[in-house]
């Protein structure tokens, strides 16, 4: 844009240059020209130039690390840039905190949902202008004027519920009627299918769809390329801080150039699958039957063997994993661990006997968030390490972290830094970490690259691969076709509960998978 006026100022026609500059303006809600921000030894933004048209939906995709966050986090008000300019609608803006920025109609829906769980729908909806009388909330405008928001993103949800009585789709529901409610012109979603169900994410769509109609710009933040491709008008790649190129038609575009654009190869080269030799059945589960699952559920792994678990959302493949690491209690059935008969009255019994899960909410149910990286990768092993079983032995505790950044290539400042602020792929390897200090022989991985970049996905399956190669036994759950099919020795189809059958890799296709996981 700014070339394209000094070209014009060249040609004597400024004038003229600025009523075109204008007018594009007015179709391009959000313009950022030349924009960096930098961090102590981290140039995160360099000279980012970035545009949003009014009336499109416009995907932005890279590795972890390659700049997206930061833009959302500029554009949010959370991070000032050392440098450049952020135009809305043509007129320069300063955002001196995210407040500043909702103001100016711009909304950012991150993955972690911004709500007030004890709070209603209606208390969250319009948080920060609660609509009062006299300085008392008015309970009845409030409301009305939350009701009015959900109609119009026609959802049935009661506006007197408390948020934390709400599914992930109702919530995420909720944070699109806060941006409405502001009117925000600029609506950026950051991995906003990452926990929704099949149908959630459908909704999902459809509403995102009818705000671009609406003549909204949208930023669609996504690792998922088959969201991309259905969703976006356009594409913008960004690789270290820097904006590589923006596609347009970008759904007659190959997909394995778009991932090259992002890692510098190719689609193949991110699962690199490793074929190897098996050994004796390792772990078997003879008709195990539980919460969640409503038939019995039978099947063998082997040692150095990678199995997949595929079903839809709800087929049963989470459950079955809490019932094997001790999470839940198995009503029937029985768990044989090298032939012997198992029974787990918690997960630390299935981590001394060798079994250790990575579940699929690993903020929820993996990592401790505020906690070091040293801490959550020795929580387990530390009965190992204790001095006299009486006191924390923090300089082994420490070594053993090191020993673990280093060989998993965790990208962290130091061991003793929050592992909530790490990006998904390391918390993963931190979560691996933890269990490799614990020598487990079974790892259960439930989802283990949702909300990862393709980069730091190859980094995790190439972890997998060595781990089998080592005479480890690995079973990955997943909802990714293109994944369980990548990385699996073997595949185990779920439905509504039901283990339906196994497909060896060389008989594995898309078509056949998913004919197998659909209600019958």
């Amino acid at each position: 844009m700014r070339a394209s006026l000094e070209a014009s100022g060249r040609l004597g026609a400024e004038r003229d240059a600025a009523v075109v500059a204008t007018e594009h303006r007015r179709g391009c809600p959000l313009s950022l020209e030349d924009v960096t921000v930098r961090f102590p030894g981290v140039l995160a933004l360099n000279k980012v130039s970035f545009e949003v048209r009014g009336g499109e939906v416009h995907g932005l995709m890279g590795e972890n690390g390659a700049g997206k966050s930061t833009l959302l986090k500029v554009l949010s008000g959370v991070y000032r840039p050392e440098s450049g300019r952020i135009l809305l609608s043509g007129v320069e803006r300063h955002f001196t905190d995210p407040g500043a920025a909702l103001g100016s109609g711009i909304a950012v829906i991150y993955q972690e949902l911004h709500l007030v769980p004890e709070l209603t729908v209606a208390e969250n909806l319009l948080l920060g202008h609660l609509p009062n009388r006299w300085g008392v909330i008015d309970r009845r405008r409030l409301l009305e004027r939350a009701l009015a928001e959900l109609r119009r993103l026609g959802e049935d949800i009661d506006p007197g519920a408390r948020v934390k009585h709400l599914s992930i789709g109702q919530r995420q529901m909720v944070e699109i009627g806060k941006a409405l409610s502001r009117d925000a012109r600029v609506i950026a979603f950051d991995e906003p299918t990452s926990s929704l169900s099949s149908r959630e994410t459908g909704r999902l769509m459809a509403i995102i769809g009818a705000l671009r109609d609406e003549g909204r710009a949208i930023i669609y933040v996504s690792h998922r390329m088959d969201e991309v491709y259905a969703i976006c008008d356009r594409v913008t790649v960004f690789r270290d801080g820097s904006r590589v190129m923006t596609l347009d038609g970008v759904r007659e575009l190959d997909r394995d150039a778009l991932v090259q654009a992002m890692v510098g190869r190719s689609i193949q080269d991110v699962y690199g699958y490793r074929p190897r030799a098996l050994g004796a059945v390792k772990l078997e589960a003879r008709g195990l039957t539980g919460p969640g699952l409503k038939g019995p559920a039978s099947f063998k792994a082997h040692t150095g063997e990678i199995l997949g678990f595929f079903g839809l959302v709800g087929a049963g493949r989470s459950e079955l994993m809490k019932l094997i690491c001790g999470a839940e209690r198995p009503a029937a059935g029985e768990i044989r661990l090298d032939g012997n008969a198992m029974r787990f009255a918690s997960p630390a019994g299935a981590i001394r006997a060798g079994i250790a899960l990575c579940p699929e909410d690993r903020k929820q149910e993996g990592i401790l968030p505020i906690a070091s990286v040293a801490d959550n990768l020795n929580i387990s092993c530390r009965r190992h390490q204790a001095r006299l079983n009486l006191t924390l032995d923090r300089k082994r505790e420490a070594q053993t972290a090191r020993e673990f950044i280093r060989k998993l290539n965790i990208k962290t400042p130091d061991c003793e830094t929050t592992v909530g602020s790490l990006s998904g792929g390391n918390q993963q390897k931190v979560l691996l970490s933890r269990w490799l200090a614990e020598k487990i022989d079974v790892f259960l991985m439930d989802e283990p690259t949702r909300g990862i970049d393709i980069g730091a996905r190859s980094e995790i399956y190439r972890l997998l691969y060595e781990l089998a190669e080592s005479g480890k036994t690995i079973i990955v759950v997943s909802s990714d076709l293109s994944e369980v099919i990548g990385v699996s020795d073997r595949i185990v189809v779920m439905r509504e509960g039901c283990i339906v059958g196994e497909v060896l890799k060389s008989e594995a296709s898309p078509d056949r998978l998913i004919r197998m996981a659909l209600p019958q």
